[in-house]
């Protein structure tokens, strides 16, 4: 059996990553450029986003895993003989994925015969969340590392995610989005729909008004997968609007005839960018669609 790795860019709680036995890499948050606190080890996403409440121009950054934080996360499973595969947030969004290469290159040379795989999910936060599921359940079922590897980027093809903010402007500060997203959410008043295209942020549509954007985003998902549920897994998730989640989450259960797990809670890293207010919802196809 070999052992998955991920970023922290998955917004794994630490119950699921223990459960699932999975190791995750944390990205850094800084405030002031100085400190770097890593996500879930130095800082919670609970005290991040109510320093984001409290304090309404404040715009934090992040930094991505460096190679060393790959090494030492792997280290351990080659030294007992295991091989791994590690899976990693969008390049287009960050540098992880180059982090994680360059170790694979740097572990390579003091353990030539380990495989170390590392996979860009061209996604971020549940998206990557499902693709990393999908990857346990290929792992639990007895597939190889190179099986798993290459059905999960078949996976990846496939995975979807939609997300609609408060205000795009950590969007904009963090260098995501274009100018033109920020305007038009900034001096229109739309809230905008984005998603990511081949792992960039891109805008779907904008609409007037949250109860708009909400319905827009639940009939966009209903139209893309009613009948396909057997074939598809679905999540949803939030920052700070669990009422909206919920009610999202309901009517989708009920226009889909079926059980969606509970909110993901996205975490301090894709906080960062997108800040308080997001929800979203994320879906790939299940990794049984592919033949083995």
């Amino acid at each position: 059996m070999f052992q998955l790795i991920s970023d922290g860019g998955c917004d794994f709680t630490k119950d699921e990553a223990q459960q699932h036995n999975i190791d995750i890499v944390p990205f850094y948050i800084t405030f002031d450029q100085e400190t770097h606190l890593k996500e879930g080890i130095d800082i919670s996403k609970e005290t991040f986003f109510k320093r984001l409440q409290e304090e309404k121009k404040l715009f934090p950054k992040t930094a991505q895993p460096n190679p060393q934080d790959y090494v030492d996360a792997c280290i351990q499973y080659l030294e007992t003989g295991r091989d791994i595969i590690i899976l990693t947030i969008s390049s287009k969004n960050s540098g992880s994925y180059n982090s994680a290469v360059i170790a694979a290159g740097m572990l390579k040379e003091d353990f030539p015969d380990r495989t170390i795989t590392v996979l860009d999910s061209l996604n971020g936060s549940m998206g990557q969340g499902l693709i990393l599921k999908e990857m346990i359940k290929m792992r639990d079922a007895g597939y190889s590392i190179t099986e798993t590897a290459a059905v999960a980027e078949e996976v990846i093809k496939t995975t979807k995610i939609y997300f609609t903010l408060d205000t795009v402007e950590y969007l904009r500060k963090g260098g995501r989005v274009g100018p033109t997203t920020a305007l038009v959410g900034g001096i229109l008043g739309l809230r905008p729909v984005l998603h990511l295209v081949n792992g960039t942020v891109e805008q779907f549509d904008s609409v007037r008004g949250k109860k708009k954007v909400m319905q827009l985003i639940e009939e966009g998902v209903v139209a893309a997968l009613q009948g396909e549920m057997d074939n598809v897994s679905l999540v949803v998730g939030h920052i700070l609007r669990e009422e909206d989640i919920t009610l999202l989450k309901t009517n989708l259960e009920a226009t889909l005839g079926t059980k969606i797990d509970a909110p993901v809670e996205v975490g301090a890293t894709i906080g960062t960018h997108i800040g308080p207010g997001a929800v979203a919802v994320a879906y790939c196809r299940k990794f049984e669609t592919f033949k083995k």
